[in-house]
């Protein structure tokens, strides 16, 4: 893993831009993936008025979408609130996450931003760099771009566009609901990035990756939790 401290500790909001606008060069949307058989949902929460990021992190298996694994890790928030650093304010706890999984993802889908991102560095990209790992950013709403009307059909997308660069889909996943902003991450082509959305859909607007890890991010409710821990149970599947 990274070692953040050695990276980020003290970094002012200026040099934190300045470090987006850095690691941006290295950014890969292009397909480098090996074999996919698992995928990760990541999802960060709050607690404490802010204080204390909490972080899940759910594994599912690609062509079931039944979850494998999870973890969940807590941390004092030690970035501030900036629109467009949140990676700086959820990467740590989110690699604490990581560290605690026995199964590792072939495929993570943050949710946020990949490179529709103002310095094309949302945290999709951020973390995919930071591993080295295939990532996709699924959003639930716009940061930035513009894009035309989205048909009202399963599937459709169009093109979200900045300055003249495509920089992601908006994303109709479910008939007569909001689309979703997906953009690539790292190692992974906008192309396959929509593909892969598609593949973790079921009967819901959001991929069952996002589903179960702001379930588990959020703690609204206590059966996403319980089902989870199901498997660590003896005689269950890991």
């Amino acid at each position: 893993m990274p070692d953040l401290d050695a990276d980020w500790a003290g970094l002012t909001p200026q040099q934190a831009i300045a470090l987006q606008k850095k690691l941006a060069v290295d950014v890969v949307t292009e397909d480098r993936l090996g074999p996919i058989s698992t995928v990760a949902g990541i999802d960060v929460g709050f607690e404490d008025q802010g204080r204390t990021a909490r972080a899940a992190v759910v594994v599912l298996d690609r062509r079931t979408l039944a979850p494998l694994d999870y973890a969940l890790a807590r941390l004092p928030t030690r970035f501030p609130y900036v629109p467009g650093l949140l990676s700086f304010r959820e990467c740590p706890v989110i690699l604490k996450a990581l560290e605690q999984l026995s199964q590792w993802p072939d495929l993570l889908l943050c949710d946020g931003q990949g490179i529709a991102h103002p310095r094309r560095l949302g945290i999709a990209s951020h973390l995919g760099l930071l591993l080295d790992r295939p990532a996709i950013g699924v959003g639930k709403s716009r940061l930035l771009g513009t894009h035309d009307p989205v048909p009202d059909t399963r599937g459709a997308w169009v093109p979200l566009v900045d300055k003249g660069d495509t920089i992601g889909a908006v994303l109709r996943t479910r008939q007569g609901v909001k689309p979703l902003f997906v953009s690539p991450g790292h190692r992974i082509s906008l192309e396959t990035s929509i593909d892969m959305v598609m593949a973790c859909l079921t009967r819901y607007r959001l991929p069952e990756t996002t589903r179960w890890a702001d379930g588990l991010a959020s703690n609204r409710s206590p059966r996403w939790r319980l089902a989870l821990e199901a498997l660590k149970r003896p005689g269950a599947r890991t």
